[in-house]
Formats: C-alpha cells, structure tokens, sequence
C-alpha cells in the first residue's frame, strides 16, 4: 500500500531560499491533498548573552521582547505564504488553505523540528539546505542534516541553488 501524507511539517529559517522551499511544501500539499503546518524555531541566547540580557533588563522586559519576536517571525510568514500563493497562482486552489499552521517556538531547530513533527503527526519533514563546506558542516553541524539522522518519517531536503534571491523577498 502506498504511504499517505496528510500533514507536511514545514520547518524554515526566514532565510532568503525560504519562498524556494515552501514552493515544494505547496507542491507536495497540492499532490496529496495534504495540509501544511508551517515551523520556525528560534534559537535561545546561549548563556553569556542571557547572562547579559539579565543584567541589563527585568525579566518582564526580556519576556516582551522575546514575544515581539515570535510574533513578528509569525506576521513574517503569513506574508512570505500570502505572496507567494499570489505569485504561483495557487490562491484560487486554496494554497493559502493549505497552510493549517504556523508555529514558532524556541529551542534547538533541529531536535525541534524532530519533535513538533512527532507532536503533529507529520507524515513529512521539508526543510531547505545550502552547500556547505565539509569542514563547516563537521564543525557547526548542519540542521538539514540532523534532522535527516533523527526524524522517524520521511525528510524531503530541498537543495536551494547557490545565490538564491528571490525579488521582493528580502535578505535575511
């Protein structure tokens, strides 16, 4: 029997490949009839830069400026989602109504991404990759590919080309 995907777990970084890799996301939702949870995990100060954080504010003010975030990476993608669906011409075939969520959260991406998939019962990671040098890839680790070694469903690693810019998708 062939596998069903019912959910797509896509997990993003804001980068610029984003819309190129959410492209694929549509693609495989469209396909099976799939819904797509959308995932950005932002990544906690290690403990020098909490420590300094500590110093210099209240713990209220810390916490508000660490809900801005989320909320600001939230608005960010329902843009990035919103444009998109315009440019590919999905939006008339409900590619806004594909996305069913979008969750932001902090901790480490790539055990993050590991877990919100077992916690949605994604039937499919998609996540984005850029070349990376061997030595950089021992030394920093690499998410995509710590998600390839830990997830228990299938992963779908998107290759974003070399130089990637989308117009009207900034930089980050």
């Amino acid at each position: 029997m062939l596998p069903k995907i019912n959910t797509i777990l896509y997990a993003t970084a804001l980068g610029s490949g984003a819309p190129y890799v959410f492209r694929y996301a549509l693609s495989e939702a469209q396909k099976n009839d799939a819904k797509i949870i959308i995932l950005h995990v932002m990544e906690a100060l290690y403990p020098f830069g909490q420590h300094l954080v500590e110093l210099h504010m209240s713990q209220g003010q810390a916490e508000d400026i660490q809900r801005r975030a989320h909320e600001s990476a939230k608005q960010k993608i329902k843009e990035r989602v919103k444009r998109l669906c315009e440019i590919e011409a999905v939006h008339a075939e409900g590619g806004e109504d594909l996305v069913s969520e979008i969750r932001v959260i902090q901790g480490e991406p790539h055990l993050e991404i590991v877990n919100q998939a077992k916690a949605t019962n994604a039937d499919l990671i998609i996540v984005g990759s850029h070349r990376h040098t061997v030595i950089g890839a021992v030394m920093l680790g690499h998410t995509a590919t710590r998600v390839m070694h830990n997830a228990t469903i299938p992963v779908l690693l998107v290759r974003i080309p070399d130089g990637y810019h989308e117009e009207g998708f900034e930089k980050e």
